[in-house]
């Protein structure tokens, strides 16, 4: 697949753009998966209040499963072995970021895999979720193209493959981590109550 126009086309429309544009789009390039990072933690906490243990499992299981599609994704780059866009295409804009490092490869692009597999992963610990996380991983994806790093394609393919091995992910471990965790409650341990939530029969 050869996006090479699209991104020149992309990437000559974020050289022209205004400067507070180019501005936020580096900086949300650059941290928005820490914002991520930060629904993680919240959905967790709200989850140990709930009476059921599906929440806590599903808060669980969520930063798990983008682990597991970011691994999925080093391994995709270390086999396909893409240039990135800012040193192999010929015409285009200069980056607004520093092209990565040779041997840093392009495809798929590991801020979009994360990014789905975050929007998809939340979005199974609390549904409505969903309408803030997938037009951020939208929005993160584009942003790697906005700032030259990435071909439209590395992106595009790096929230599917996100997306599905974090569903994927999800799937699979919801049991045991299901069992795991009525273990830990079962325990009464504090550490374990305090990480868990307590059990149906300690809530007061």
């Amino acid at each position: 697949m050869n996006t090479s126009g699209l991104y020149r086309d992309i990437t000559d429309s974020a050289r022209s753009a205004p400067g507070w544009v180019q501005s936020a789009f580096e900086v949300w390039t650059e941290y928005g998966l820490l914002f991520f990072g930060l629904l993680f933690i919240a959905v967790w906490w709200r989850a140990r209040a709930m009476t059921g243990a599906r929440p806590v499992v599903l808060a669980v299981v969520a930063p798990l499963a983008t682990a597991v599609a970011y691994v999925g994704s080093e391994v995709v780059k270390s086999a396909v072995h893409e240039e990135r866009p800012c040193r192999a295409v010929a015409g285009a804009a200069a980056p607004l970021v520093a092209c990565p490092a040779p041997g840093d490869w392009s495809f798929p692009s590991n801020h979009s895999v994360i990014a789905g597999a975050a929007a998809v992963a939340l979005a199974f610990a609390v549904r409505r979720l969903a309408l803030l996380t997938v037009p951020l991983a939208l929005l993160m994806a584009f942003s790697r193209v906005f700032v030259g790093v990435h071909y439209p394609h590395d992106v595009v393919m790096g929230l599917l493959v996100g997306g599905a091995l974090a569903a994927i992910t999800v799937l699979a471990l919801t049991g045991p981590i299901s069992a795991i965790t009525a273990a830990m409650r079962a325990s009464g341990g504090r550490a374990a109550v305090w990480f868990c939530g307590p059990g149906p029969a300690r809530r007061p």
